[in-house]
């Protein structure tokens, strides 16, 4: 078995077994739970976890250099960021019209009264791009703070191909390090089945099947909208922009897909995903480099997606009617929302709070669909990753094309 259909074999296997126990036997899946699903998974997060920080600043750095001309990063930069927010904006309008077509706050009787949720507080959009520059390099990457290390690493690549010869030895060095992080991706994806079955198998056997009838609407609502952006709007760069099948390309994405789906991380998920489409996807490397782990920072459409379900689940449960305005509002909010946001499990609860005030909805709404959102959250952690490894093959293919063009010019 290739490690594609192992990790889709430990994700049905974990599900299975998590639901089984769950019904039949909660006292074995407890201390299973404990001793054995709970330390497999984590084990898993904590190896990948590692790798973030250390891959994103050396792969950045050598695609910063690699790309070479400041022109031609800038142009990147562009087509990059201006896909993601078209498509956190395609994404959050399917969110939106499919809940309202489908009604699934309609659908029965939801306990409003009950219904608690103290939200974080986001930070603002305007602090978030302020903050982009860091005043302390080092304690950038101590936090994981993606945004500034990506602004850092761009700034460090840009010298190194300033200087040249200068700094010839310092790029080797890079190189290397990026070649080291590389090699050990591939090795911790050696364990990702065992780590994919403990998470699945946690986060089924918790939730159980009552939760998952109670929101089923919602959920299928969710899932439904999320098959539709990832076949339509990623399907459809890979096909017309990248004029590539896009059946090749799921395929070949499918092993960081799984890990995603297991982990409910872009971040965690950033070097299994940037290893496959450098390898299966054949992205060059200063791309995937480039664009993956902005995407990672600043992409989430899946979670766009389930913002606007969700907020159009609350308003029905709660009888509240939503004008074309506050629909719009809420748009707007959400892909303003999704800037800088980071990539870690259960964050989009603290958008769709941010979310839902911009329109005068009950935040504590939120208390109708956490108890599943677990579930849903590994669902658009997939979808996220794939819309970053879309924009990869796009820019990819453009950037080809581009030097094909400047190349029959020159002669």
């Amino acid at each position: 078995m290739n490690l594609t259909m192992k990790i889709i074999a430990a994700l049905i296997l974990g599900a299975v077994v998590g639901l089984i126990l769950n019904l039949a036997a909660p006292g074995v899946f407890t201390v299973l739970n404990t001793y054995l699903f709970v330390p497999i998974g984590q084990i898993f997060l904590s190896l990948i976890s590692m790798l973030v920080v250390p891959l994103v600043f050396f792969s950045i750095v050598v695609g910063a250099a690699g790309l070479g001309d400041p022109q031609k990063l800038g142009r990147i930069g562009l087509k990059t960021v201006s896909y993601f927010i078209v498509t956190t904006c395609i994404a959050i309008i399917i969110g939106l019209a499919l809940a309202a077509v489908v009604e699934p706050g309609s659908a029965g009787n939801f306990d409003t009264e009950g219904a608690e949720f103290s939200a974080e507080e986001a930070p603002p959009v305007s602090e978030t791009l302020m903050n982009i520059i860091p005043k302390n390099p080092i304690n950038a990457m101590a936090e994981g703070n993606m945004l500034q290390l990506i602004v850092f690493a761009v700034f460090i690549g840009l010298a190194l191909t300033a200087l040249g010869d200068k700094t010839k030895g310092i790029l080797n060095l890079v190189e290397q390090g990026n070649e080291i992080m590389m090699y050990l991706v591939g090795l911790v994806m050696k364990f990702a089945p065992y780590g994919t079955f403990g998470l699945i198998a946690t986060a089924i056997g918790s939730q159980g099947w009552s939760a998952i009838v109670a929101m089923g609407s919602y959920m299928l609502v969710v899932l439904a909208a999320l098959f539709i952006h990832a076949v339509l709007t990623y399907g459809g760069t890979i096909a017309f922009l990248a004029k590539k099948s896009p059946l090749w390309f799921f395929k070949n994405f499918a092993p960081a897909m799984g890990v995603a789906f297991s982990t409910s991380s872009s971040n965690a998920t950033l070097p299994v995903s940037m290893e496959t489409a450098q390898k299966r996807l054949k992205v060059p490397e200063p791309i995937s480099s480039f664009v993956q782990p902005l995407g990672a920072t600043i992409n989430m459409d899946g979670t766009a997606i389930m913002q606007g379900v969700a907020t159009m689940f609350i308003a029905q449960a709660y009888g509240i009617e939503l004008t074309m305005g506050e629909l719009a509002t809420v748009v707007l909010t959400a892909v303003l929302a999704s800037i800088g946001t980071a990539g870690v499990p259960g964050v989009g609860l603290i958008m769709l709070a941010m979310v839902l005030g911009s329109v005068g909805l009950p935040v504590a709404g939120i208390g109708l669909i956490i108890g599943i959102d677990r579930l849903l959250d590994m669902t658009r952690t997939a979808v996220n990753i794939t819309g970053d490894a879309a924009c990869a093959v796009y820019v990819a293919e453009t950037e080809k094309k581009n030097n094909i063009k400047r190349q029959r010019a020159e002669v």
